[in-house]
């Protein structure tokens, strides 16, 4: 990964800054030269050319579609379905609603299962669970034209009164099971050729045969039971409803993994999803089981697919659809591999949101249909490999609730063949920060902003990180929270309001350490900045305030364009102001990335401040990356504090440079350090600052670098419409040309296009 430069700093005594002021700035003890011993990262920022790599793209081959309004033979159904995108049950004839669940024939077809069909148990009486044999003609493949034929289907059934419970069909003969029976969700195919079901009422494991006969009782998972367990009696659920066997996994021979798409109530970790293990033998549970765990709380597990005996894929989804869409992703686990907090270790695959189409297959039909593609519904909850390691995706369409590809339009159900192409891409240049993530586009500090970082190609996102009342590091700008969350619109917390004294001057509003991370976790992010940013003003009240846990969760298993993995840059704010509220910020941090398995040397971190001694002191207790930043005017807030008289422009001299290299790997200079402006607005001189930085063997980051009207120099402005954009790129290459290695920008698809062009 291309991480700002670790270079051994010049010797010099301290004796310099102490000229300047006096006591905080002490060396480091150790080297005499520096931060010396450690290994040279750097990517060569700020000069010309670059290498080459290979990485794997998934890349769209098929796509083929059924209709949403199709209809199977078999009575009416929907008369009891929620009305929506215009339409209306009943229907005449069996609603399709997508699929959850696909089981590979080997031989381009496929049996394919909806699951209990309107969203409920008191909505989907009339509704028939069946497998559909598809049939799909894959547009782009050997001139298909994209339909689905199914041909026939198998319909699940309980004639020798298996279930234990009275069924919807419980005095016919043939006994068919509906949705007010079971929820369906997931499908193995065993050995013999029988069917292993997982479902969610439950939560149950079914055997069925090859005609979908029933074999035997369901098989429950001790000690956990759903609010629609028909068994449930007085007991109290200890699963929530609709989150049982969304995934069951099967490795081909003996055990199959069924997977909890949900967090059990007592969990004290909500972010859990155990994978179990079942002796298809014995129809018995082993006891042998893992955690999973998903990037955020609200986030479900889909669908999982055995890749070996110990390998997982593990498909990972959250309930958003369309251009709100965030996380649809394959990763992959090993059951023998965990992190040091004790969950699998989640490898990236690939991300649905993001699917290379250079024949533009399905081009014109819909929000994400263009290149890239996108596999942009709530429900992704399929994942197939085939034998020659492509992958067959589909959705459940929820119908007819579902509108992700076009607004109002019910959405069809889709299967997408996606490949693995390996091709050459350019890496080095300049190092792209993304600036709270791509927080030009969405709410800052939120894992949405920071998943379209990814896909912008950014090298690293940013969290700023305070912490909660509780002592949870949590990624929100400043400790005050009433421009960046929904708190003032919500009456439970109007008591919290206060002014408090940050950094020596007077805020008031809220401030997260008045809060539990469970309180937070009730809020929704805003835009900070809604006159300017009228398109990310249309995701506000949608995400919520990540932990440092799961930015660093979204980063280990989250690649760049250029198939590296994704750099976190946390800053710690206002670390005094914390320490003096008995929170302080540094030890917990590199608690957060012990247990996430985050280690010097194989991840890209690096930490960065504003402040001096915090990040003196962190030079003595780890190895990651440090980053003094500087501010455009002032002092550091410890500095000011402790009254030694240091200010930022005394930090940004010759001496002062020298001195920042004892404990510092890197300096974060705010734009005007670098390159002034005049009273109209226009650009000065250069400084000399980014001079003084490279001599005492530091690099220099930028910031930050932003594309509307308001933030830009006068003679790259478009018009005197604040809001409107301006010549960002030409801006980001006038610094990068005046010395400047690395950047941050709100809007890292533009820092990407030209961090690649100054790759030469």
């Amino acid at each position: 990964m291309r991480l700002p430069a670790r270079r051994t700093a010049t010797a010099l005594s301290l004796a310099t800054v102490a000229a300047l002021a006096t006591s905080l700035l002490v060396a480091a003890p150790g080297s005499a030269s520096g931060r010396g011993g450690h290994d040279d990262h750097h990517h060569g920022g700020g000069h010309h050319g670059g290498t080459t790599r290979w990485v794997d793209t998934p890349t769209l081959v098929g796509r083929a579609t059924i209709d949403a309004d199709h209809l199977a033979e078999g009575p009416p159904s929907g008369a009891q379905m929620t009305p929506a995108n215009g339409r209306q049950g009943p229907f005449p004839g069996q609603v399709i609603p997508g699929f959850s669940a696909m089981l590979d024939n080997g031989d381009g077809t496929f049996w394919a299962m909806p699951d209990n069909g309107f969203g409920a148990k008191t909505n989907s009486a009339d509704f028939l669970l069946r497998m559909y044999l598809v049939e799909p003609d894959f547009e782009g493949e050997d001139g298909g034209d994209g339909s689905v034929d199914l041909p026939e289907f198998i319909s699940f059934s309980d004639p020798d009164h298996r279930a234990g419970f009275p069924i919807v069909n419980e005095t016919t003969d043939e006994r068919l099971l509906t949705g007010a029976d079971f929820d369906i969700e997931s499908v193995v195919r065993l050995r013999d050729g029988s069917f292993l079901v997982g479902e969610e009422f439950g939560p149950f494991l079914l055997h069925f045969d090859t005609d979908g006969v029933l074999l035997s009782a369901p098989v429950p998972l001790p000690g956990v039971q759903s609010p629609q367990n028909p068994f449930l009696g007085s007991a109290q659920p200890t699963l929530p409803a609709s989150k049982g066997f969304e995934a069951t996994a099967y490795d081909g021979s003996r055990y199959a993994y069924p997977v909890l798409e949900g967090a059990l109530v007592a969990e004290a970790d909500q972010r859990v999803r155990w994978i179990h293990q079942l002796d298809t033998r014995t129809m018995r549970y082993t006891g042998r089981k893992w955690a999973y765990r998903t990037v955020e709380a609200a986030n479900l597990v889909g669908d999982a697919f055995m890749t070996g005996r110990d390998e997982m894929l593990v498909l990972e989804r959250d309930n958003f659809g369309g251009t709100q869409a965030v996380t649809k992703r394959i990763v992959e686990v090993d059951l023998r591999k965990t992190e040091p907090g004790g969950h699998l270790v989640a490898e990236p695959v690939l991300d649905l949101l993001e699917i290379a189409n250079p024949d533009s297959i399905g081009e014109g039909g819909g929000y994400g249909t263009g290149d890239p593609f996108s596999f942009p519904f709530v429900s992704d909850e399929t994942v197939v490999q085939l034998r020659d390691g492509s992958f067959v995706f589909t959705n459940d369409n929820n119908f007819p609730g579902d509108d992700a590809r076009v607004d109002g339009e019910p959405d069809d159900i889709e299967i997408i063949h996606v490949e693995m192409r390996r091709e050459r891409v350019r890496t080095g240049g300049p190092t792209v920060f993304a600036h709270r993530g791509a927080s030009g586009y969405r709410p800052e500090h939120t894992i949405a902003a920071y998943e379209l970082a990814a896909r912008q190609c950014a090298d690293f996102v940013e969290p700023d990180l305070v912490m909660t009342r509780d002592g949870v590091l949590v990624d929100r700008h400043e400790p005050e929270i009433g421009g960046t969350t929904d708190v003032a619109s919500r009456p439970e917390f109007a008591g919290r309001r206060t002014t408090k004294q940050v950094d020596g001057r007077a805020v008031t509003g809220w401030f997260v350490e008045d809060f539990t991370l469970a309180e937070l976790k009730t809020l929704r992010a805003i835009e900070r900045l809604p006159l300017q940013r009228a398109e990310s003003r249309t995701y506000d009240g949608l995400y919520q305030v990540p932990t440092i846990d799961e930015v660093l969760a979204f980063a280990r298993r989250t690649e760049t364009c250029d198939g590296e993995p994704i750099g976190v840059i946390p800053e710690i704010k206002h670390s005094t102001y914390l320490a003096d509220a008995g929170l302080p910020a540094e030890q917990p941090l590199l608690d957060a990335f012990a247990r996430n398995g985050v280690r010097p040397g194989d991840t890209p971190v690096v930490i960065q401040s504003f402040e001096v001694g915090n990040l003196q002191r962190l030079s003595r207790m780890t190895r990651f990356d440090l980053v003094q930043l500087v501010d455009c005017s002032g002092a550091p807030y410890d500095q000011v504090k402790a009254g030694t008289g240091v200010t930022y422009a005394d930090l940004v001299t010759r001496k002062g440079m020298r001195d920042v290299a004892r404990y510092a790997d890197s300096a974060g200079l705010c734009k005007d350090r670098m390159i002034p402006r005049n009273p109209d607005g226009s650009l000065a001189e250069p400084t000399d600052a980014i001079r003084n930085a490279h001599r005492a063997g530091l690099t220099v980051t930028g910031w930050t670098f932003r594309r509307e009207n308001s933030f830009l120099p006068l003679e790259l402005r478009s018009s005197a419409d604040p809001a409107g954009v301006g010549d960002l790129a030409g801006e980001i290459r006038t610094f990068l040309a005046a010395g400047m290695d690395d950047f941050f920008t709100d809007n890292p698809d533009i820092g990407a296009q030209v961090a690649d062009g100054w790759r030469g």
